[in-house]
């Protein structure tokens, strides 16, 4: 036995490497150690904060969510917008998009006869499924050609992703991208055109952010915007992908053994109760191995070969053993091979390769049951609770070269044997030996009985007794077979001499005697396992790859290290400590050397056998990436100032997330080990623990984590069975002691066991067996103190909202209670818990460093019934061991906050310290130690006097109130001070019904540590649920450190009648650090901070802060250091960049001069420059007449839009001014240099600083684009209104009161519904006395407090007037995937249904209206907008719909009733709305902040307290005339107020809001946004005007007349039937709409032979055109069945295609263009000049629009492709294009194709072109003549002279005769 060991020099070396905890009694060591190397900063600083500052390390928090949470189905839901698809091959096409999300389909409507249709078509998916299920969805995109109902169409092309690669984008989601399509069955086709789309993965709580979908403009740029994820190349080639199937082993029966006995019956053989196969999915597609009947041990030899795009955007391919059955096949196991895992897509990356290497599976347990209920696990889904099985594959990637002819085409999945692999291939087969020691078992969870229990530990399916399969392990036949001498002797010459005999047949272990439990309390046994701990231990044979564990294992303890910094660094930051920059250079440091010493040590396996392709890459690049995150940690330790903190924070947490998947190790190799509880042959729950992380290895940084140390561990219940509230209990907790290791190097299993034992072994054969038990004679006893002193923000157990809540603290067998504190979810105990007589086991130094831990439970406490739990926390205590001093730094221990959590939800806060005490042994006990012990070493032990005398003393109990209880002693207990809190009650809001009795006279209660202040009453709530007295204070005694202050409580009873109080609702204010009041310094010269709230704005005459809470007060967010005042008044066109910054001292009187450029001067430039120019100029000036609110919304967006892009690059630029920054820090720069460099920088910076203010001045646009035509704009915010401004909670705070029993899932989704009230008021809290000089000021009213100046509660008239702009992307309603969308207001009482203007068919519908309502604030105040989806039968279902609350508006100083227009104007689209003009604004703003002013001075000036600003003073009304005003001047002041010092605050300006729709049933899903604005209007100041006309614009009619004057070289298709000549009989066809149903034909040519064809022929095309969003109107009915038309906007693109007549068959098609009337090529002047290239560079050419052109006439080609999908030319058309709108078409009318009015004349064609059956003769004639002329004179000729000779001959005898005869 030992009894004490000296501490091992390892040990000592493990401290030299870990700077950031440090004990005390080495700092100084350390420092003189450190200070050698390093330079003085780093060692002060990495090391000594960790100990001076209290921070916690993972030493006093461990981790502790319970409950599994990834097998838990959540909610998703997948938005799919189908824009348009270009380039699509294929001739004269009819496309429809099929969107396939899993396994749901929807389809587009079918566009016809385009290569490019337009869709804009919303989809959405909704799912609930677990997300590992989610993420491996594919969302599959196919463009089919001609589908209908009777044909499935032909596909054109795919593009497929999975749903993990979406979701990790930024923003999860892809934002107008174009997906490449390419054809499955044809992988050497390349591009088969392009779909744009958006795509979206929602889950529960993430909050899209939508870019503004307003007037956008095609992005033409396809290649720019592909649909692909960061990195990854545009040009992706075809790759297969090999996964090679060798052979599995350690299958599970999967049939009951009842068969298996009636098969041996019937056919006398006994068979594997098993018939596996394997099956393997990628990317949407399936491949099987064959079946291997009946064996445990199948081996199949077979690859499964998938075709695929490389890089391929699947992440996983699914390899699952499944058993073959005749009913239904159920999985084995399954394994995920992360692709992104096993490659590297570096420069010196590598393809994906993997094994050959054996992969566990892990699944539900092994006992066949015919419903398995976990079969879940088998699936994947979850942790899987025992091992399946093990699977030899392995996977290669070759990529295709498509060019060589013998490829094969498809991408279907092919299946073919391959040859075996050698034995030795996945390493040596060595012998592991596993030892485990159970030192404790403690909260065993009563419910399971109080069976004896024992626990089992399995590795594999070794150790399995119950259900592990016979072992017909491969080594065991070899040892049988006696091949395997060799390694036994070696093995026997290794081993100590004494264990060779046994070594051989040594038996294993693997499960604990049964023991019966007993009673620790109420709730939970213990086993007593005192002296005697049960040992198990295992043998098992494994291949040898250890070296991929030990690679895996020292990433992880690098990155544990740098984890656990980087939680002290935010804990630093979270508690305010100083310093927190030291302890991020100290961690960064560490994180250096742990690189460079892994590198080190990885670098000496670098060319070791036995590894795969994958081993040696992997370690390749391993190395490669922590050597350059050391070398930028180096880099970025330098840089961390105390401003950089967070960013450099961010840096580092980008590292750790690095690591941890460098850690994570693809290849297995040894199974994870399983720790079952049995109880009565079950079993019942378990622990699975990594083997690496209890891997044993002679280096120590190799060695797993938690490799011969104690360890608690924590049992859960199996799959399902975790979920919900049977998941919070703990089942069991073990104290544990685990080695793993080679069999050969176990001589140091025992070492870390704590000392003290003696071994017991099982057979009397000799001491070579490990023991079975171990029996401790020894021990280290302890006092724990458990300071209990409050916990806050507790979950509600009782249906009144609170809970009566007590902790119950575990430590070892040990438990004890709190009191219960009865009605509080802030119960302050402030009690001290002592545990006498702990006894550990556990090695001083270990226990020192990782004591062991404290269970905290806590419980509610019910009358009748068990106790409920409500929350669980753990904790480690401080330790003192016996020989050190109790004294600073560590003791006494600071309070300490410790998250609570309930499953997976933080359930509270426990505020707490723990302290363990050694209690030093008495002289006797040592004595009778010593006697016990046989052969003893002198143990080190300092005897002191013994007994308890020594520990620190307790206080007996203070307070005789509370009987016995110690409270917590004053070391630790906070120290306190006198606070006043002083309450503003406002008033009571939306109080629900309690016991179905409506709540009549509430009043409020308030109460903090112990003290409180009750409301006045509330006489009648419906009639004014306000209060009559509005401030009442009270004082209380809190702890000086804000951190440690207590909750406040609100509650809020009902006073019924005979003085009963019914609890209707309760709120607690966990954090009181909000509303301290810190008086105004007056050293301070910046106004903006004179007096502040943590987050508001203290109501104070002189109390002013900028809004700290919403950094993004709007676009033009006063950001710069105050002391700058820049006051330029108007937004400049951007042609003139001007502005003026004057340095400004905080009291002096400035003057800011601010050039201003009259409108005049303004439109004489641009009319100069017209003329300058000639008619090159195409911007036409905007006519003040057509401008309507619209254009102001619409350049809005655009500023919007452009905001975000400078600021895009404003961040680019700090960063590369960082980077410079570096570089000049690392590079030894010259003063001078630096001087040089240093004024650049200075001028850039100034630059910088001017760019931002002209930002700020919402017009700034990028001096590239054409001048903008000034338009005056509103602000849009991305957002809801109060977001932007703090929730206008500047000085009235909204409490939402909370009633029932808090929600059971882990998700809050049900905490809305506790919601049953709100109550409406504020706080101000202030240490007493306070200075006088507040109470001295004027007017200072003493009832009031610190709330001064706040307007009166009574009731009061408001006309509301709500604007409804617009709704995007909502949800669809109805089955045909659209909605048919329209608003309703309620508030109060009052309900507006606009349900006759629903909108048909439309997800982004415009609504563009205005209601409005009359309300009566308070009773109502909450303003609903809801949209609903009408339904011709049935209720109308609710879409979405989002609450504001008007009050906190009505009463906000930002004054949010009406915004402020950025210029005052009296008529025209940009009318002054407010009935309050500016100046009388301005005035009342002064008169309430008490300031002086507002005074007009002459020359544009006005001076508001001590700043004057200037501005124009005239003004034109409607008549043209101008007029003297001051409004111009006041608006600049209110445009500027945050710069107003004391009560300056920024005001709301004009502006669009966009609030996201929700919908209960679908919770934390947006189902849509909303863009509107609310105006309010007191009812006792003047009537306000008409409101705005925000109605939809109507499209303008245009006419767009075509004339088609020629064609040339059209291709010639028909061949004649007499000649066999080319000719076409040439038409032209075109139309402009999306669809054909208005296309129009010219007449034919027939027969041209020369591809010329001559029409004169007029197309004209009426249309319905929206100018600002360039979308062409076209309202019709979608089906026959439709009840009304549907609107849908599609881009004006014009289409003419040349067709071939046929007069049997159908008409051929030639060829065809569009021109999109925005942009297009300007036409050729002659038919020669027109070529393809117009084209194939149309990006390149400058492009001309029909809108601002109206008449254009050219060349333009005609294109179709061939089979090699290349363009070629098919023609060339010669068009005139001519628009007029329809007034002018009026005037001047046409006719269609040569008619009258105003018809053409007739072509000039050919005689050939008429038909040949018109005029046979003609066209005989034609023919014949054309081709045979000369043939035919000849043949003519020929005639004529034989018809000479024949009659020659004929008449020559009768002649001759008549001569002979003599006539």
């Amino acid at each position: 036995m030992k009894l004490g060991k000296a501490k091992s020099s390892k040990d000592d070396h493990k401290r030299g490497d870990e700077p950031a905890i440090l004990e005390m009694e080495d700092l100084d060591k350390k420092a003189m150690r450190l200070a050698g190397m390093l330079e003085p900063d780093t060692i002060s600083l990495a090391s000594v904060t960790a100990v001076t500052t209290n921070v916690s390390n993972k030493r006093s928090k461990p981790d502790i969510k319970m409950e599994p949470s990834s097998g838990r189905p959540v909610d998703y839901q997948i938005s799919i917008t189908v824009i348009e698809a270009r380039q699509l091959i294929g001739l004269n096409m009819d496309p429809v998009v099929c969107v396939e999300v899993g396994d749901d389909k929807k389809y587009t409507s079918m566009k016809e006869s385009t290569n490019c249709p337009y869709y804009n078509e919303y989809f959405v998916f909704d799912f609930h499924v677990p997300p590992d299920v989610m993420f491996d969805k594919i969302i599959k995109l196919s463009v089919i050609h001609s589908k209908n109902l009777l044909r499935s169409g032909t596909l054109v092309g795919t593009f497929k992703m999975d749903v993990g690669t979406v979701y990790s984008q930024p923003e999860h989601q892809f934002y107008h991208k174009w997906a490449i399509l390419s054809d499955p069955d044809d992988i050497t086709a390349g591009c088969k055109g392009y779909v744009k789309c958006d795509i979206a993965v929602v889950g529960k709580g993430d909050n899209i952010k939508t870019p503004h979908k307003a007037n956008e403009t095609d992005e033409d740029d396809i290649e720019g915007n592909l649909l692909l994820p960061e990195g990854i190349p545009a040009e992706r080639q075809w790759a297969r992908f090999y996964v090679k199937i060798h052979r599995a082993e350690g299958l599970p029966k999967m049939n009951t053994s009842i068969m298996a006995n009636v098969k041996k019956a019937f056919i006398g053989e006994n068979r594997d109760l098993v018939d596996p196969y394997v099956q393997v999915q990628f990317s949407g597609q399936k491949g099987k191995t064959s079946v291997q009947k009946s064996s445990y041990e199948p081996i199949w030899n077979e690859q499964v070969i998938f075709t695929e795009l490389f890089p391929p955007l699947c992440k996983r391919i699914k390899v699952q053993i499944r058993d073959s059955d005749k009913v239904n096949d159920v999985a084995i196991g399954t394994h995920f091979i992360d692709l992104r895992k096993i490659s590297n897509d570096g420069d010196k990356g590598f393809l994906p390769t993997l094994g050959p290497a054996w992969v566990n599976m892990y699944g539900s347990t092994r006992q066949y049951t015919l419903m398995d209920e976990h079969q879940d696990l088998n699936d994947g889904l979850g942790e899987g609770v025992s091992f399946r099985a093990r699977l030899l594959i392995s996977v290669a990637v070759e990529i295709l070269d498509t060019t060589s002819p013998e490829i094969i085409c498809s991408t279907d999945v092919q299946v073919e044997p391959v040859s075996n692999i050698s034995e030795s291939a996945t390493g040596k087969m060595e012998e592991f030996f596993l030892f485990g020691s159970f030192l404790e078992a403690t909260m065993i969870d009563r419910k399971i009985g109080d069976k004896p229990i024992s626990f089992e530990i399995t590795i594999g399916n070794y150790g399995n007794h119950i259900d592990g399969v016979s072992k017909s392990s491969s080594v065991k036949k070899k040892k049988k077979e006696g091949e395997n001498q060799e390694e036994e002797n070696e093995l026997i010459q290794n081993s100590s001499e004494d264990e060779a005999d046994e070594d051989a047949d040594l038996t294993s272990v693997s499960s604990t005697p049964p023991m019966k439990p007993f009673i620790t309390d109420r709730n939970y046994f213990h086993l007593p396992y005192f002296e005697k701990k049960p040992c198990v231990y295992i043998k098992s044979w494994w291949q040898d790859q250890r070296r991929r564990l030990y690679n895996s294992n020292m990433m992880d303890k690098i990155a544990d290290k740098l984890e656990e910094g980087l939680n002290d660094v935010q804990e630093v930051i979270k508690t305010e400590k100083a310093f927190p920059e030291r302890r991020l250079r100290g961690v960064l440091e560490e994180l250096s050397i742990g690189c460079s010493r892994y590198v080190t040590l990885a670098n000496k396996d670098v060319n070791l056998a036995g590894r795969t392709k994958l081993d040696r890459e992997r370690l390749k690049s391993c190395m490669r990436e922590m050597d350059s995150m050391g070398q930028q940690a180096k880099q970025i330790r330098t840089q961390v100032k105390k401003n950089t903190v967070k960013e450099k924070l961010k840096l580092a947490q980008n590292f750790l997330q690095r690591i941890r998947f460098l850690a994570d190790e693809p290849q297995h190799s040894i199974p994870d080990v399983f720790i079952w509880m049995m109880s009565n042959n079950k079993r019942i729950a378990y622990a699975r623990i990594p083997s690496k992380d209890i891997l044993y290895s002679v280096v120590d940084e190799e060695t797993g984590k938690d490799c011969g140390k104690v360890k608690a561990v924590f049992l859960k219940l199996p799959g399902k069975k975790g979920f919900g509230p049977a998941g919070w209990t703990v089942q069991a907790k073990l104290e544990l002691y685990l080695w793993l290791g080679l069999n050969k190097s176990r001589k140091d299993f025992l070492h870390g066991l704590p000392n003290g034992f003696e071994e017991i072994r099982a057979t009397k054969m000799g001491h070579g067996l490990p023991p079975v038990t171990l029996v401790y004679d020894m021990k280290q006893v302890f006092q724990l103190r458990a300071h209990m002193y409050q916990a806050r923000s507790l979950f509600a157990a009782d249906s009144s909202g609170l809970s009566d809540p007590f902790a119950r603290v575990f430590f070892s067998s040990q438990s004890q209670v709190t009191e219960v504190l009865n009605e509080t979810l802030c119960p302050t105990w402030d009690q001290l818990l002592v545990f006498d007589d702990v006894e550990l086991f556990g090695e001083a130094t270990e226990l020192r460093d990782d004591p062991p831990i404290i269970v905290v439970e806590f419980y509610d406490q019910d009358t009748v019934g068990k106790a409920e739990f409500i929350g669980r926390t753990f904790a480690k205590p401080t330790i003192k061991m016996r020989d050190e001093p109790y004294g600073p730094p560590r003791f006494p221990p600071q309070l300490e906050y410790y998250q609570i959590y309930r499953g997976n939800s933080i359930a509270g806060e426990l505020l707490a310290a723990f302290e363990l005490l050694q209690i030093p042994f008495d002289a006797e006990e040592i004595r009778r130690a010593l006697i016990a012990v046989h052969d003893f070493a002198v143990p080190q032990i300092k005897v002191g006097q013994g007994g308890r005398a020594d520990l620190p003393p307790l206080e007996g109990p203070t307070d005789s109130e509370r009987g016995p209880i110690l409270p917590v002693p004053l070391g630790i207990r906070p120290v306190l001070s006198r606070y006043r809190i002083e309450v503003l009650f406002w008033g009571l809001r939306d109080l629900k019904r309690i016991n179905l009795a409506q709540v009549d006279r509430p009043r409020v209660d308030i109460e903090c540590a112990g003290r409180g202040v009750q409301s006045a009453l509330i006489q009648n709530y419906k009639k004014n649920p306000n209060f009559s007295t509005l401030v009442k204070w009270f004082e209380v005694d809190l702890p000086e450190n804000e951190l440690l202050h207590p909750p406040l409580n609100i509650r809020v009873v009902d006073c019924r009648a005979f003085g009963r109080y019914i609890l209707v609702g309760s709120h607690a204010v966990s954090t009181l650090r909000h509303y301290i009041y810190s008086p105004p310094d007056k050293s301070c010269n910046n106004w903006a901070t004179a007096a502040k709230l943590m987050n508001g704005y203290m109501v104070l005459t002189n109390g002013c802060s900028q809004a700290r809470s919403s950094p993004s007060l709007s676009s033009r967010t006063f950001s710069r250091p105050a002391g700058d005042v820049s006051v330029s008044l108007e937004a400049e066109p951007p042609i003139r960049k001007m502005d003026t910054v004057v340095k400004l001292d905080a009291m002096s009187d400035a003057v800011v001069k601010v050039d201003m450029n009259e409108d005049e001067s303004d439109k004489e430039k641009k009319k100069k420059k017209k003329k300058k120019k000639g008619g090159v100029e195409e911007e036409e000036e905007t006519d003040e007449r057509v401008l309507d609110w619209w254009s102001k919304y619409f350049a809005s967006i655009e500023t919007l839009k452009e905001n975000l892009r400078s600021q895009e690059a404003a961040q680019a630029e700090a960063e590369e001014r960082e980077d410079l920054e570096i570089a000049a820090e690392a590079a030894d720069i010259r003063p001078d240099d630096l001087h040089l460099k240093g004024s650049k920088m200075k001028e850039r910076f100034k630059e910088k600083k001017s760019s931002k203010q002209k930002r700020s001045q919402a017009a700034d646009g990028s001096e590239k684009r054409p001048p903008k035509a000034r338009v005056d704009e509103l602000v849009v915010y991305n957002r809801e209104l109060e977001s932007e401004y703090g929730n206008f909670e500047d000085w009235l705070h909204t409490f939402n009161l909370y009633r029932g029993k808090a929600g059971d899932d882990d998700e809050h989704a049900l905490d809305d519904d506790r919601i049953v009230g709100r109550f409406k008021g504020s706080l101000c809290m202030y240490k007493v006395p306070l200075s006088q000089e507040i109470t001295r000021e004027a007017g200072y009213d003493p009832n009031m407090g610190m709330f001064q100046s706040i307007p009166h509660n009574d009731p009061i008239h408001v006309l509301v007037r709500v604007y409804v702009v617009r709704a995007t992307d909502l949800h669809p309603a109805d089955i045909n995937g659209k909605a048919d969308p329209y608003v309703v207001i309620k508030l109060g009482k009052s309900e507006v249904k606009d349900k006759e203007n629903y909108i048909s068919k439309q997800l982004n519908p415009v609504f563009g209206k205005s209601f409005d309502i009359e309300a009566t604030f308070p009773m109502e105040s909450m303003l609903t907008v809801s949209v609903y989806d009408w339904d011709l039968v049935g209720t109308d279902d609710l879409i979405g719909e989002t609450k504001i609350d008007l009050e906190n508006r009505f009463y906000s100083k930002f004054r949010a009733t009406c915004g402020i227009a950025s210029n005052y104007s009296m008529h025209g689209y940009n009318i002054w709305r407010d009935p309050m003009k500016p100046s009388q604004i301005l005035a009342k703003l002064c008169k309430e902040g008490k300031i002086d002013g507002p005074h007009y001075g002459p020359g544009g000036k006005v001076k508001v307290a001590n700043r004057i600003f200037t501005g124009p003073t005239e003004i034109e009304d409607e008549n043209g005339l101008k007029k003297q005003t001051e409004e111009h001047l006041a608006l600049s002041v209110l445009n500027h107020w945050e710069e107003i010092p004391r009560v300056g605050c920024k005001l709301v300006p004009e502006h669009v809001e966009t609030r996201p729709l929700l919908n209960l049933d679908k919770p934390g899903i947006e189902q849509g946004r909303l863009e509107m604005w609310v105006d309010m209007f007191p009812m006792d100041m003047p009537a306000p005007g008409p409101a705005i006309d925000i109605s939809p614009r109507k499209p303008k009619r245009y006419e767009l007349r075509v004339i088609i004057w020629n064609t040339d070289e059209v291709i010639l298709e028909d061949d004649d039937y007499f000649t066999g000549e080319k000719s076409s009989d040439i038409f032209v066809r075109g139309w402009l709409k999306g669809q054909q149903e208005d296309k129009q034909d010219t007449d034919v040519h027939y027969h041209s032979l020369t591809g010329e064809g001559n029409f004169n022929w007029r197309f004209v095309f009426p249309f319905d055109y929206l100018v600002a969003e360039e979308k062409i109107v076209i309202s019709k009915k979608e089906s026959m069945f439709s009840w009304d038309e549907t609107e849908y906007k599609i881009p004006p693109r014009l289409t003419m295609q040349v067709w071939d007549a046929d007069h049997f068959s159908a008409d051929d098609f030639l060829g065809a263009i569009e021109l999109d009337l925005n942009r297009f090529p300007r036409g050729a002047k002659t038919a020669k000049q027109c070529n393809l290239d117009m084209i194939r560079n149309e990006q390149e050419l400058p492009t001309i629009s029909i809108f601002k052109q109206k008449r254009v006439k050219g060349w333009w080609p005609f294109v179709a492709r061939d089979e090699n999908d290349e363009m070629e030319l098919t023609g060339k058309v010669e068009a005139e294009l001519h628009l007029v709108t329809a007034e002018e078409a009026e005037k001047s009318p046409v006719g269609l194709g040569r008619n009258e009015p105003d018809p053409l004349e007739k072509p000039n064609r050919p005689d050939t072109s008429l038909m040949w059956f018109l005029g046979p003769l003609k066209s005989l004639r034609y023919f014949i003549w054309h081709n045979y002329r000369w043939l035919i004179l000849k043949a003519l000729g020929l005639i004529l002279l034989l018809l000479m000779l024949g009659l020659f001959l004929y008449s020559i005898p009768g002649y001759l005769v008549k001569k002979i005869l003599g006539a």
